[in-house]
């Protein structure tokens, strides 16, 4: 009975006339450009100008590059520099190898000149990408599956991984697909940080650290399952220990930052309430509210004068209008001095 599984490719290179086109390389293309499309509106949303991320980006994603790319190459140096091996091959990043330890060390190199440039916080810009990086992760492992490789330990599951290449040490087999579960991992992480971001409001690098520190729990129990070549320290791959290094180091980091600079901040760029952008509509939102409070504000202030001049003048119309006719003779209503004094003056 055959049993179910997810094939691996017969190649990893697709051919566009003379253009090779590489699975692996395609996949982390696809993720750098999902990554600065969601920063970009993660970071207009925090009252940045658009277009700051991907300037940043051409900065970071470089230097992530070539960070992945070394720490690949020093802790599985055995692969480009022992007898029999080409070194030539360590540059040949098209082939897969990149080690996100090293990766976000040397972006993070690379964001921090672009921030700088830019009068930009890291830690702001950080909490901005955070999410994206996680996701482009999810799509850039699956550049593992193009090359055949990051599986785990044999398993007859039917969401097994059928690896069909024996280059390079590999066993054709069903193994635990560890790529997928990392993909799906990183999504979790993403939606995770999306999540405490807003229930939270996560300021000053903290929605980074949590990026950290959720991915670093992932793959600890997913690089324990790995059975390509690794070193190990205490019987325990690498991998294991830097994961766990730096999981502590970020819990640490979230835990001294929200005591130190609690909330979030204010001002992630500078100027750019000026321009256009939610930071100006809002501005002008307010100035235009606070115009018409002043025009309402003068306009119940005139009213209120004319009410009164309205209700002062007929009380003094009531004070100057003549007495009626009530059929009583003249002299009537004066004082009796007046009548005795007349009346004194006529019998004389």
């Amino acid at each position: 009975m055959e049993l179910a599984y997810i094939p691996s490719p017969s190649s990893g290179v697709l051919y566009l006339g003379p253009v090779p086109l590489r699975g692996y390389a395609f996949c982390i293309i696809i993720g750098v450009f999902v990554a600065v499309w969601l920063g970009n509106k993660r970071w207009i949303a925090r009252g940045g100008r658009a277009g700051t991320v991907a300037d940043i980006a051409v900065w970071a994603v470089p230097f992530g590059l070539v960070g992945g790319r070394l720490y690949h190459v020093i802790t599985d140096y055995q692969l480009y520099f022992s007898e029999g091996r080409d070194w030539v091959d360590a540059f040949k990043i098209w082939e897969g190898g990149l080690g996100i330890w090293g990766a976000i060390a040397l972006g993070a190199l690379g964001a921090w000149i672009g921030c700088r440039r830019r009068g930009i916080p890291l830690p702001a810009y950080a909490d901005a990408i955070a999410p994206g990086i996680a996701i482009a992760q999810a799509i850039g492992r699956w550049g593992n599956w193009f090359n055949q490789e990051l599986y785990g330990r044999e398993t007859d599951l039917p969401w097994a991984v059928e690896i069909t290449s024996s280059a390079d040490g590999r066993m054709p087999g069903t193994y635990h697909p560890t790529f997928l579960y990392e993909s799906l991992w990183c999504v979790g992480v993403a939606l995770l940080v999306i999540w405490a971001d807003r229930r939270f409001t996560l300021g000053h690098g903290r929605a980074f650290a949590l990026y950290v520190a959720g991915y670093c729990a992932g793959r600890f129990w997913i690089e324990y399952m790995r059975v390509d070549e690794a070193h190990h320290i205490l019987g325990l791959r690498l991998n294991n220990w830097t994961a766990l290094l730096v999981f502590l180091l970020a819990v640490l980091y979230i835990v001294l930052s929200a005591r130190k600079r609690p909330g979030r901040e204010a001002v992630v760029e500078p100027g750019a309430g000026d321009g256009e952008g939610p930071a100006a509509d809002a501005k002008k939102t307010d100035g235009d509210a606070a115009g018409k409070a002043d025009v309402s504000a003068g306009d119940a202030t005139t009213d209120d004068a004319t009410d009164t001049d309205a209700s002062e003048k007929p009380e003094k119309s009531e004070k100057t209008e003549k007495p009626q006719n009530s059929g009583e003779p003249e002299g009537a209503g004066e004082p009796e001095e007046s009548k005795d004094g007349a009346g004194s003056a006529k019998k004389g």
